[in-house]
C-alpha cells in the first residue's frame, strides 16, 4: 500500500482545521464533525487552541484514501507559530494549501509557497469559503498566479460563488474547458504534449494527461487549484481523490535499513518525554535502540497514529508515523539513518522579537528557568537566553500571541505564574570586513596551553554561520577542534554590540597544543578572546529587522495612509488602485509596524487591512543599540581573563 505524508498549510482562518475534519468524516474515520467555534475537533487538543479557535500545535492523524495511506498532518496558521510549521515541513511528501475565496492571498500564503517552493515539497490549492459572502473565486485564482508566481490550473468550476447556494463542479479532463487549460498548462513543460495538443489531441486521453499532470505536481511544474467549502463539504470529495491520484505517495521498504526523524517533541502526563517519529524506511520494534545524534537509545513505547487514532503497539513500519517514549536526549530534527528528504534546511526567518519573563513569586525562578527550557525543548526556533548578571531571563518570540500561550503553558503544565515586560526588537550584528585573531602558546598575554588563530569574513545575506579547518587536523586531537568549533557558534551570539552576529565565516587559521599539559577547556577559554579580536578588525554593522507589508485601504483614505507610511519611513515598491480600493506593498522596519497598525484603523474609518511577514535584516539607521552581555566579555581582554581566573 502507498503512503504519503499530506501538510495541512494555510494562512490563519483560511479553514485548514474545518477541511482536516470533513476529510476524516469522509474517510469514515469520526462519526460526527467538530467545530473550531465549538472547540471539539479531532485535531486541536490543546485548551488554548480550543479557546481561541486557532491552531498552536501541530496535530498527527492517519487514514485511507483508496489504496493510499495518508498521515495528515494539521499545522498553524498564525505566524506567531511559524516554529510548529517549520519542523513539519521537513517531512512531507506533498502538502494542500489553503486559500480564502473571501480573503484571497495572504502574508502567511506568500510565506508558506516560498518555503513549500524551496524544499522541493509539492502542492496543491484549495480555495476554500466559496460560499460566503464577499467569495470572488475568479480573482482568487488570478492572484494566485501574478502574487505566488506558480501556475495554477482550474480543476472546479464554481456556480453562485458568495451565496448560500454556491455549487462546485469537478470539471472532466477529457471536456472543454478543463481540456484546453490542462494541455496548455502540461504543454509549457513537454514538448510532445505540446505537439500532441495542435497536430493530434485524439491521442490526449484522460490517462494520459492524468499521468503528465501527476508527474508535473511531482516536479512543482504546476498546481492545480480545487474549489470548495469545507464546512458544507462541497469540493471535498474531489480533492481527496485528487490528493490520491495527483500527489506523489511513495512505497516504502519495512524490510530496508531503519530510517526516519523526529519532527515534534511533547511533554506526557508523568513529565517524560514523547518523540514523533516519522518512519521512512525499515521497521523499528519495541524495546529497539536507535541510533541519535547523542547516542543510542531504546524505545520503551509505541503509539502508532492510524485509522485516525492512536494506539499502544509492539512495532511500526515505513510509511507510518507513531509517537514513541524512552529518547530521553532526542531533539527535534534528530535522523535516523541516511534518507534525504531529511536533509531539508530550515527555511523560515529567526524569531524578530525578544520579552523579559519574570516569575510572579521570586522563589519560582529556577522552576521557571527549567520549565522553560522544556517548552525551548518543544520549540527550537524559539530561544531562550539567559543574563548571569542580572539573573534575568529572555525568549524569543514570532509575536504576541505566543506570550499568552507560554504563560498559560506555564501556569497549566508547570504551575507557574508568569509575566512578561513589552517586547522589544531582536538586532543582528553582520561583519563588515575580513579581520583575525591569533594567540599563541607560551606567549604572552596568553595564559592558556593553546594556539587559536580564526580569520573572519562576511557572508551573503542569510547564508547563515560557517567554520573551516583550515590547519593540518592531525596535528591536534579531534576533540580539540571541536572544542574551537562549538566555542565559536557559541561566541557569535553575542558580538561587538552584544547582539547576534550572522552570515560570518569563521576559518581556524592556526592550531598547537603542549601534550599532555593542554586540554579541551584551554581551547574552550581562549577561543572567545581570539574570535573577538578577529570581529574588532573586521568590524560589525548593526541590522534591524525589516517587514514586508500589504495594505488595503479605501481610495480615498490612500493619501493619509501614505502620510503615515512617510512618517514611519516605509518604503512603498508597489501600489494599485482599483474599483476604489488601494493596494499597497513595501517594506518598513519591524520596530514600527505595530505603531501602524494601531493608527490604520483610525485612518481609513476601520475598513484599512495590514499584513506584514519578516522579509530581511537592514543596517539599522538609528545610532547603535548596545545589548548587556551576559557572562564575561572576551572583547575586554583584562576583564575576561580576570573574570576566568577568578572563577576558576
Amino acid at each position: 500500500m502507498r503512503t504519503l505524508n499530506l501538510g495541512i498549510l494555510a494562512h490563519v482562518d483560511a479553514g485548514k482545521t474545518s477541511l482536516t475534519e470533513r476529510l476524516l468524516f469522509n474517510a469514515g474515520v469520526i462519526d460526527k464533525l467538530g467545530s473550531v467555534d465549538a472547540g471539539d475537533t479531532q485535531t486541536d487538543n490543546l485548551e488554548l487552541e480550543r479557546q481561541r479557535g486557532i491552531t498552536i500545535r501541530a496535530a498527527v492523524v492517519s487514514f485511507a484514501i483508496g489504496d493510499v495511506t495518508v498521515n495528515l498532518i494539521d499545522t498553524p496558521g498564525h505566524p506567531d507559530f511559524i516554529a510548529e510549521v517549520e519542523r513539519v515541513l521537513g517531512v512531507l511528501d506533498a502538502a494542500v494549501l489553503v486559500v480564502s475565496a473571501v480573503e484571497g492571498v495572504q502574508a502567511q500564503t506568500r510565506v508558506l509557497v516560498r518555503a513549500l517552493r524551496r524544499l522541493g515539497v509539492p502542492f496543491i490549492f484549495f480555495v476554500n469559503k466559496v460560499d460566503r459572502l464577499g467569495a470572488r473565486y475568479g480573482e482568487v485564482m488570478e492572484a494566485l498566479a501574478a502574487q505566488l508566481a506558480v501556475r495554477p490550473i482550474p480543476m472546479s468550476s464554481v456556480i453562485d460563488a458568495g451565496t448560500k447556494l454556491a455549487r462546485v463542479e469537478a470539471q472532466d479532463s477529457g471536456n472543454e474547458p478543463l481540456f484546453s487549460a490542462l494541455c496548455e498548462a502540461l504543454g509549457e513543460n513537454d514538448e510532445v504534449l505540446l505537439n500532441d495538443y495542435v497536430l493530434a489531441p485524439e491521442r490526449l486521453t484522460e490517462e494520459r494527461l492524468g499521468r503528465a499532470l501527476a508527474d508535473q505536481v511531482a516536479h512543482g511544474l504546476v498546481h492545480p487549484v480545487f474549489a470548495g467549502a469545507a464546512m458544507t463539504g462541497a469540493g471535498v470529495p474531489a480533492l481527496a481523490s485528487a490528493i490520491a491520484a495527483i500527489l506523489p505517495a511513495r512505497r516504502p521498504d519495512p524490510d530496508g535499513p531503519v530510517a526516519g526523524n523526529v519532527f515534534k517533541i511533547e511533554r506526557g502526563w508523568g513529565g517524560e518525554k514523547l518523540c514523533y517519529f516519522s518512519l521512512a524506511s525499515g521497521t523499528v520494534r519495541l524495546r529497539q535502540y536507535l541510533d541519535l545524534p547523542k547516542g543510542a537509545e531504546r524505545i520503551t513505547a509505541i503509539q502508532l497514529f492510524e485509522g485516525g487514532r492512536s494506539h499502544a503497539v509492539d512495532s511500526f513500519r515505513a510509511g507510518q508515523i507513531a509517537r514513541v517514549s524512552g529518547l530521553t536526549g532526542a531533539r527535534i530534527g534528530d535522523v535516523v539513518g541516511g534518507d534525504a528528504r531529511f536533509d531539508r534546511r530550515a527555511c523560515f526567518a529567526l524569531p524578530t522579537l525578544e520579552t523579559l519573563v519574570l516569575a510572579r513569586r521570586p522563589s519560582d525562578k529556577a522552576a521557571l528557568w527549567l520549565a522553560l527550557n522544556q517548552m525551548v525543548e518543544q520549540d527550537p526556533l524559539i530561544n531562550l537566553r539567559r543574563n548571569d548578571e542580572t539573573d534575568e531571563v529572555f525568549v524569543s518570540l514570532y509575536g504576541e500571541v505566543q506570550k499568552e500561550v507560554i504563560q498559560s503553558t506555564l501556569l497549566t503544565d508547570f504551575g507557574l505564574e508568569a509575566s512578561f515586560d513589552e517586547s522589544m526588537v531582536i538586532y543582528v550584528e553582520r561583519p563588515m570586513g575580513i579581520g583575525e585573531g591569533l594567540q599563541i602558546l607560551f606567549k604572552k598575554p596568553n595564559p592558556f596551553l593553546a594556539t587559536v588563530g580564526l580569520r573572519v569574513e562576511p557572508r551573503p545575506a542569510g547564508a547563515g554561520n560557517s567554520f573551516a579547518l583550515e590547519v593540518d587536523v592531525g596535528q591536534m586531537p579531534a576533540a580539540f577542534y571541536r572544542a574551537v568549533a562549538e566555542t565559536v557558534f557559541e561566541a557569535l551570539k553575542q558580538g561587538i554590540f552584544g547582539w547576534q552576529v550572522v552570515d560570518c565565516h569563521v576559518a581556524m587559521t592556526a592550531a598547537r597544543h603542549s601534550s599532555p599539559a593542554s586540554t579541551a577547556a584551554d581551547f574552550r577559554q581562549l577561543t572567545p578572546w581570539v574570535l573577538a579580536t578577529a570581529l574588532t578588525a573586521a568590524q560589525t554593522i548593526l541590522c534591524e529587522p525589516v517587514d514586508r507589508f500589504y495594505i488595503e485601504t479605501p481610495a480615498e483614505r490612500l493619501s493619509a495612509v501614505l502620510t503615515l507610511l512617510a512618517k514611519s519611513a516605509a518604503t512603498t515598491s508597489d501600489s494599485v488602485i482599483a474599483d476604489g480600493v488601494a493596494r499597497l506593498e513595501g517594506t518598513m522596519a519591524s520596530a514600527v509596524v505595530r505603531n501602524v497598525q494601531q493608527q490604520l484603523p483610525g485612518l481609513t474609518s476601520g475598513a484599512g487591512t495590514m499584513e506584514t511577514a519578516f522579509d530581511h535584516h537592514a543596517p539599522a539607521t538609528s545610532s547603535p543599540r548596545f545589548r548587556r552581555r551576559s557572562g564575561p566579555d572576551p572583547f575586554n581582554a583584562v576583564e575576561y581573563l580576570l573574570r576566568l581566573r577568578g572563577s576558576v
